[in-house]
């Protein structure tokens, strides 16, 4: 009964997300965490089980077959390679489900907040596996925000790993070009779509208030000889290393 929060309830801080050791001990397990929308002020389903799945993971390359194949194939492996990757290593692998009716909304957020390299190299595998539109909840993005915007802060455990927290850092801003702005544009795909998304874009998606579903596979690679912060919310169990492509 553990769910996932993204700061979009008005009965929450906007920085506020999971953290129960539940949600930690997740990076190599299927594990299930529902929807905020799918639990009473009691405690109860107000949706049949199946429905309230928010998402599963964040080990699903490890334990599940299917994805495992699908993740260690020679097509993502060419992808990485042509993205300059030397070493890739996978992490946080899972299957969100966008349900009818409530899913949630995921505000603006760039990945490397949340998966933190030095120097910084997170980038995000989004499959479709159904049809995503703007009635279900699809993608949306910021053109160039990966050039204009530093990473400035960081999703991390809290130093006694009772919980996470949002802190700020010092972006490294050498690297920042002048490009223009503009309003979020929509990432309308069909189910089997690859969409590829730099660790430092800005995107989100919407509520889902439609009668479908809105499912998708998603995994990150980081570069393998990027430092992975010991801070960062997803830590493999002792002894383990991030998983090689």
């Amino acid at each position: 009964m553990t769910t996932f929060a993204t700061g979009q309830s008005q009965q929450r801080h906007p920085d506020t997300h999971i953290g129960d050791q539940y949600f930690f001990d997740s990076a190599d397990k299927t594990s299930f965490f529902l929807e905020e929308g799918a639990i009473d002020s009691n405690g109860r389903l107000t949706v049949d089980a199946p429905l309230a799945i928010n998402k599963i993971g964040h080990g699903l390359h490890l334990t599940e077959p299917v994805f495992t194949q699908l993740t260690h194939s020679a097509h993502v492996k060419g992808i990485a390679e042509k993205l300059g990757f030397k070493d890739p290593r996978v992490l946080q692998s899972m299957v969100i489900c966008k349900q009818p009716g409530i899913g949630g909304a995921v505000p603006w957020h760039q990945d490397s907040t949340f998966l933190y390299t030095q120097p910084l190299s997170a980038c995000g595998f989004w499959l479709a596996l159904e049809n995503c539109t703007l009635d279900n909840g699809c993608l949306e993005y910021i053109p160039g925000s990966h050039l204009t915007t530093p990473v400035t802060r960081r999703f991390v455990r809290n130093h006694d790993n009772s919980g996470t927290e949002m802190i700020s850092i010092a972006a490294d801003s050498s690297d920042v070009k002048e490009v223009g702005g503009g309003d979020g544009v929509p990432v309308e795909v069909a189910a089997g779509s690859l969409v590829l998304i730099n660790g430092q874009v800005l995107h989100r998606s919407s509520h889902n208030y439609s009668a479908k579903s809105r499912w998708i596979y998603t995994f990150h690679i980081v570069e393998g000889a990027a430092t992975y912060d010991q801070r960062n919310w997803l830590q493999m169990p002792s002894g383990a290393e991030l998983t090689k492509l």
